[in-house]
């Protein structure tokens, strides 16, 4: 029968496996293997792996300098990670803007954020990881009072966009998510603070 550390397929699987003849290089060969997969930009799988060596050569050299290598790590993802979330508030704020005088001149917002463009946003902002962001228009009072000079009261059905939602889903496209995942919310130029949203409203019919 063949040793279960042959069908290793990958560095990170022996960091799974236990092995009764573990070659002391070991630790040192994934070390590298985490350094090299940082050197090359895959951040994440490079901090998962500095993770587990910690965690499975705690007295090792080579688990004493993942951990180093691992708070270097922790600290550039937090930088990019507040980066990230100021250019998503800042492409955000545009947008709030260039709805805000999209209706100040045509009295509700527009059916899509194209619309905005060319008289209010050279185009349209996305998300730093390349998503577009949701938009919802919708018509909060389906029925309107109308008052005449007598106080006469009737009701009219208006169909004007004089309410929207805009959303950043996160890297994830999903609802829910933390730190990059996390969603955010606008409402009528406000961001939405609750933990919970409220139900994003049904398309509405095309006039």
């Amino acid at each position: 029968m063949l040793h279960p550390c042959l069908f290793a397929p990958a560095a990170l699987l022996f960091l799974t496996v236990s092995c009764e003849s573990e070659d002391p290089r070991l630790p040192q060969k994934l070390l590298s293997e985490a350094q090299r997969l940082s050197r090359d930009g895959k951040t994440l799988e490079a901090k998962s792996m500095l993770e587990r060596i910690v965690q499975r050569y705690p007295d090792n050299p080579a688990g004493k300098q993942a951990y180093n290598d691992l708070f270097i790590i922790q600290s550039t993802l937090k930088q990019e990670m507040e980066e990230k979330q100021r250019l998503v508030r800042s492409s955000l704020k545009r947008i709030m803007d260039a709805l805000t005088r999209y209706k100040t001149k045509h009295g509700e917002y527009p059916w899509a954020l194209q619309a905005l463009v060319p008289d209010h946003l050279d185009l349209v902002p996305e998300t730093p990881w390349a998503h577009p962001f949701l938009y919802r228009p919708f018509v909060p009072n389906p029925m309107e009072e109308i008052r005449d000079r007598r106080g006469n009261v009737t009701q009219r059905f208006n169909t004007r966009f004089e309410s929207y939602h805009l959303i950043c889903l996160g890297t994830d496209l999903q609802p829910g998510g933390e730190d990059l995942a996390k969603d955010t919310l606008v409402r009528d130029g406000e961001i939405y603070l609750e933990k919970t949203f409220p139900p994003i409203p049904m398309l509405q019919p095309v006039r």
